[in-house]
């Protein structure tokens, strides 16, 4: 398990005072109490993995002291040695001073039912495509013909790892720019015994597939405007930039892929593309194609499906870019 690093924790709980404001030979229920209640007078930012500031302290918590989530009632009344209390503080003061987020101070994330790596060379998984992939993209796809998928953008290889566990039968290539992101990707496919089926290639969108076709296309691309991202909490600046800005209106990525998903789609094929926020923007680029826009039972939003049939009716529209 992930341990904080030096240069993650260093000593600043003693310039910050947490040894001296925290509970004297706290519980783990107490230790997160007070984490919560210092969140809260620091006014983070969440969003990464959790929404509130109790679920931030524990999960910081229960990584540190390398506790089960599944045994949590015991593990609320146990009194940690000092010595791990102190470590705790570590973390809490990384999480306050600097506005680390959680995932990059335990080196790890879960999406789809999965645990990740992941670090600052790729975003934090946090993507409703989980619930899509959980669904096997049913209705919008036959599961039964899915047999290959791309995966544009793929970061930590969340993605298409999860895509290549839930179809068994398919290979997956996945795509990112950046060689860090790759590096790390590479580990969670060895973490996940899918090196076999999941291939990971550098480049820009479609370039590195040549002339290849997929029964599916996903991608959580760049969405970010340059306006949107000088306005981010400092939270979002620990991620790579190159994963979160796309441009002056945060399409530059997503008109890429529309321009030439058609040729990498089969007949039967979709495409679904996660933008945000960017949402109406998108409408208000392409207000002539259809668009469907996905609904999730645990939250979340701004994916939009697109057929091949409904690409290859409309693709004038974008066609200027191809």
């Amino acid at each position: 398990m992930t341990r904080l690093s030096h240069n993650q924790t260093g000593s600043t709980p003693a310039r910050r005072g947490l040894g001296a404001l925290a509970p004297h030979r706290p519980t783990v229920a107490q230790l997160i109490e007070f984490g919560a209640r210092e969140f809260e007078r620091a006014h983070l930012v969440y969003g990464h993995g959790t929404d509130n500031a109790i679920d931030e302290a524990a999960a910081l918590v229960f990584h540190v002291l390398d506790l089960r989530h599944e045994n949590a009632a015991h593990e609320y009344v146990r009194r940690p040695p000092s010595a791990d209390v102190q470590r705790v503080l570590a973390a809490f003061a990384a999480r306050v001073e600097q506005r680390v987020p959680a995932a990059y101070l335990m080196g790890r994330m879960w999406f789809a039912g999965l645990e990740f790596v992941v670090d600052p060379r790729v975003i934090v998984p946090r993507s409703p495509f989980a619930e899509l992939i959980d669904a096997r993209f049913a209705p919008w796809v036959e599961p039964s013909r899915v047999r290959r998928v791309l995966d544009i953008g793929t970061g930590s290889g969340c993605i298409a790892i999860a895509c290549a566990l839930r179809f068994p039968d398919a290979q997956v290539d996945a795509i990112d720019v950046s060689a860090a992101a790759l590096e790390v990707a590479a580990t969670n496919t060895a973490r996940h015994d899918v090196q076999a089926r999941v291939a990971l290639h550098r480049g820009d969108v479609f370039e590195p597939v040549a002339d290849a076709v997929y029964d599916v296309i996903v991608s959580n691309p760049p969405y970010v405007s340059d306006a949107e991202m000088a306005e981010l909490p400092q939270e979002y600046h620990h991620e790579p930039d190159l994963a979160l800005r796309a441009g002056a209106d945060g399409l530059d990525v997503v008109r890429r892929i529309l321009a030439g998903a058609r040729r990498h789609l089969a007949p039967h094929g979709a495409l679904f593309v996660e933008v945000g926020d960017s949402e109406d923007r998108v409408r208000t680029a392409w207000p002539r194609l259809p668009f469907t826009w996905l609904d999730f039972a645990h939250g979340g939003g701004g994916i939009f499906l697109l057929s091949r049939a409904e690409l290859d009716t409309h693709h004038a529209t974008f066609s200027h870019t191809d």
